[in-house]
């Protein structure tokens, strides 16, 4: 029969964590967040830093809401050198003490929507991504958007197009980090209000030195005043274009397809000078490149507009040097921004938002989606030391092969140490 002993010995399981906030408290993240959104009251006991750091601790040790502070990790989170813990109750109330005031935006069609943005925090996230080098001052980058239902069955949430109630909002990001965040009523259009979006979204990257190189955005960006505003903040762009008649006319007039393959699927490809966007009498049309590719279609259905069994694809650019298979292989990339929110959702608490209106989910998806840039971080300088660690790693991963160490507090002489239960280099990354 086996003996089981038991020890009195405090143990942190989650030991990998003292690594994570040692880099967070060294990196001048501290000082950002008290210099950009103020002091908290004298009489407060945890500075708005301790706030986000006990959140930002929970995802990093595998909870997926702020009550796993009470529930599950309160000790383990004690157990950090220098630790501080709020209860789930007093976190939640600083995040709501931060929203902002909604706007209400009227769109073309005389219809009101809901938006809320929050600058301060914005700025925090560019502000912090500069701090640790995830962008530099005066570099160029490509710049995506998108648009995604959030499905959420919160006070305020409205049918969206995905039939079920939820949130609409919209999001930035520049090599799958996120650079900007709005948040959005989820029944407002998607190409309402989007070219003000955007011009504040590429001012905020502008002010902080951010250069945009290209853009990269779906059909939902297709109108005239959005492809404005992006060509204006952007040396190139690539926007999924819309289908018309004028453009299906022009279609059966092209006779000149080239083929290639891209990704071992085979296509026709061909440009177009094309002038997309009806315009006043006075002005004068602006043309553009509009790169088309089709492939034959698996069922062989006819196109009621084209009258073949192909099916159509095109995007609208300024990029005249490239060829038709580097500009389609170019924007087919996109979809890092549709894996940053499924890393969001499922990683960092975007799918359990712990309020029952928008100013206030707001803060929490702006401070999470801060959470998932400081991880972009933090694995770099991990995975200098730990091979099975790579930048591309899901938390899940993460959380299994660093943060889940047991670790130990002891007093020795005049000296603190971290006893690690554990064969990996953690001592490869000391500790302050």
């Amino acid at each position: 029969m086996t003996k089981i002993e038991k020890r009195s010995e405090k143990i942190n399981p989650f030991g990998g964590i003292n690594f994570v906030l040692d880099l967070m408290n060294k990196s001048g993240i501290v000082e950002l967040i008290t210099s950009q959104l103020g002091s908290r009251p004298k009489q407060a006991k945890y500075s708005y830093s301790d706030i986000f750091f006990n959140l930002w601790s929970v995802f990093f040790c595998g909870g997926d809401c702020a009550e796993d502070i009470n529930e599950h990790l309160k000790e383990s989170i004690e157990n950090v050198k220098d630790g501080k813990v709020a209860n789930a109750d007093t976190v939640l109330r600083v995040l709501k003490s931060l929203s902002t005031d909604n706007e209400k935006i009227v769109s073309t069609a005389g219809k009101e929507y809901t938006i809320n943005r929050h600058d301060g925090l914005n700025q925090l996230n560019i502000s912090i991504m500069k701090t640790i080098e995830l962008l530099k001052a005066g570099a160029f980058y490509d710049f995506d958007y998108d648009n995604e239902v959030l499905k959420t069955e919160k006070h305020d949430a409205v049918n969206t197009y995905k039939h079920g109630r939820g949130y609409f909002p919209g999001m930035a990001t520049i090599d799958g980090m996120p650079v900007y965040f709005e948040n959005r009523d989820g029944n407002m259009n998607v190409k309402t209000d989007q070219a003000q979006l955007l011009e504040r979204a590429y001012k905020l990257l502008n002010d902080n030195e951010i250069k945009i190189n290209r853009s990269r955005m779906d059909a939902g960006s297709y109108s005239k005043e959005i492809v404005e505003t992006v060509e204006k903040n952007s040396k190139l762009f690539y926007i999924r274009a819309n289908r018309c008649a004028a453009l299906t006319k022009q279609l059966f007039e092209k006779k000149d397809w080239e083929t290639v393959e891209i990704n071992n699927i085979i296509y026709e490809v061909c440009t177009l000078d094309y002038q997309p966007f009806k315009v006043n009498k006075n002005e004068k049309s602006k043309t553009y490149r509009l790169v088309v590719s089709r492939e034959k279609t698996k069922n062989q259905q006819v196109n009621l507009f084209t009258g073949d069994t192909m099916r159509y694809r095109s995007i609208l650019t300024n990029d005249v040097i490239s060829s038709e298979k580097e500009v389609i292989e170019y924007y087919n990339k996109r979809g890092t921004e549709e894996k940053t929110i499924d890393i969001l959702n499922n990683d960092f608490g975007w799918a359990k938002m712990p309020f029952s209106f928008l100013a206030e989910n707001t803060v929490f998806l702006t401070l999470m989606m801060i959470c998932l840039n400081i991880f972009t971080w933090v694995k770099k300088k991990v995975s200098m030391v730990f091979p099975e660690i790579k930048v591309s790693s899901r938390m899940k991963r993460f959380i299994y092969r660093f943060i889940t160490v047991p670790v130990q507090w002891k007093k020795r002489s005049r000296y603190i140490i971290l006893r690690v239960f554990s064969s990996k280099p953690y001592e490869k990354l000391p500790l302050a």
